[in-house]
């Protein structure tokens, strides 16, 4: 830690206007887990969720609208929100990567702040028993 970041956390202390800059740097701070997107912080909580298709689509939807998180190895994890169904498949979804974080685990605590459909290129430098998601799939729900 330098001199001068160790003045701006002091001064962030104290004066309003350093405050909300540094809290804002702090809070966005996250972990590319190549599949999804974790936030760090032990108090962090994302917003929404984005879903990116490897078409380039993405879909975001709040985390405050979610009713319902269900994960079957056979199906995938479905999201449920009012009016829409989601579903991500993919192999180990709910297998610990390399840092001892779960998908499925994620999502439910709202860390999750992104989900990434993996390419071919994804695939095959993908290791074993790593969340890899093969397809994220959105329709309206009944």
């Amino acid at each position: 830690m330098t001199d001068s970041s160790i003045l701006q956390r002091y001064l962030a202390q104290t004066d309003p206007s350093v405050n909300s800059h540094t809290e804002q740097s702090d809070t966005e701070e996250s972990d590319n887990l190549a599949s999804f997107g974790w936030l760090r912080g032990i108090r962090d909580r994302a917003l929404m969720l984005e879903l990116r298709k490897k078409d380039g689509n993405i879909l975001a939807f709040g985390y405050n609208w979610l009713e319902r998180v269900d994960f079957d190895p056979s199906t995938g994890i479905k999201l449920s929100y009012p009016g829409h169904l989601i579903i991500i498949r993919g192999q180990y979804l709910n297998s610990e990567s390399s840092t001892g974080i779960k998908l499925f685990e994620g999502l439910t605590r709202h860390k999750v702040v992104w989900i990434q459909e993996a390419n071919r290129a994804h695939r095959l430098r993908a290791t074993d028993q790593h969340p890899q998601v093969e397809c994220i799939e959105w329709q309206s729900a009944p």
